[in-house]
């Protein structure tokens, strides 16, 4: 599974950076492969200062070694002990396969989108895979959600039909902004330490997810890509970023895991974008488009 997997994530990051460089239509992506000191390593592909896309950016991680048991609570949902059978303090021999990627646009009306796939497995004989797609727009757009969320859906149906409603409802509460009362974005799906069948079943829907990226975020990029928008509108974005900065150095798991592991920190910050802003105590005019996309976030809908 170990070379299965890595293969897949190696064809999916080609593919899914060839076909945003093609909607760009003016950047392509830069490859950077680095090696991990104690053990594996990648390739991060990164677009800046494209034509549609401020930052774009795709991480295949191939890394192995031991880390700290608290590392491994991290990584996995909490509340499972992924480390059971081993003494207090002992280090965890592991290996970890992931691709995962945020695609930062320049224009408000396009939204941000992020997905991580990746399998984990320790030399205990435990292994389990996570993963999901989620998207952040600016603004709420019931056609470009619905189209989104269908795509999702129709993926997740074609394997399990309850696996939609529970990871759409995993997301809606993993990308939630705690400290704000409010998600991230406008959800996906997001699912963890799934291993309750035959990992082949597991894989080849990791598989369609993967494969299934560009279908469900492209067409909204290109339908709105040159979409005319205010100035007022571009500072709400960067506010929106701002909130996406925070969940990521806050509360995201992949970013709490290679802090704890000693990862590259290229890659570990990759997520974020080039520019995002805090404004002091901001409150959307009642009404608002904005005041709607709040709502939408503190309120998750079905789409």
């Amino acid at each position: 599974m170990r070379a299965k997997f890595e293969k897949l994530c190696r064809e999916a990051q080609i593919k899914i950076t060839e076909a945003i460089s093609e909607i760009d239509g003016k950047a392509t992506f830069q490859e950077d492969a680095w090696v991990r000191t104690n053990g594996g390593g990648g390739m991060s592909r990164v677009l800046k200062d494209g034509a549609v896309f401020e930052k774009a950016g795709v991480n295949l991680s191939v890394v192995y070694g031991s880390m700290p048991q608290e590392a491994l609570q991290a990584a996995t949902e909490r509340g499972v002990d992924r480390a059971k059978g081993m003494a207090p303090g002992e280090r965890v021999p592991f290996f970890a396969c992931g691709l995962s990627s945020v695609m930062h646009p320049k224009n408000p009306m396009c939204p941000t989108m992020h997905f991580n796939y990746r399998y984990f497995e320790t030399d205990g004989g435990v292994w389990w895979f996570g993963g999901g797609t989620d998207i952040t727009p600016s603004y709420v757009n019931e056609d470009d959600m619905n189209h989104f969320h269908g795509t999702l859906k129709k993926v997740c149906d074609n394997h399990d039909e309850k696996f939609y409603p529970e990871f759409k409802a995993w997301a809606d509460r993993y990308f939630q902004i705690k400290h704000r009362g409010e998600t991230r974005g406008l959800g996906g799906i997001f699912f963890d330490d799934l291993n309750d069948r035959d990992p082949d079943t597991i894989f080849e829907f990791s598989k369609e997810c993967l494969n299934n990226v560009i279908n469900a975020y492209g067409p909204i990029i290109t339908k709105h890509k040159d979409d005319a928008f205010t100035p007022k509108q571009k500072e709400w974005q960067l506010m929106r970023r701002g909130r996406y900065v925070e969940f990521n150095l806050v509360y995201d798991r992949g970013t709490v895991f290679g802090l704890k592991t000693g990862g590259r920190i290229e890659s570990i910050l990759m997520s974020l974008p080039e520019t995002a802003r805090w404004e002091y105590d901001h409150q959307p005019a009642e009404g608002s488009p904005e005041a709607d996309f709040i709502d939408a976030c503190k309120n998750p809908r079905e789409w």
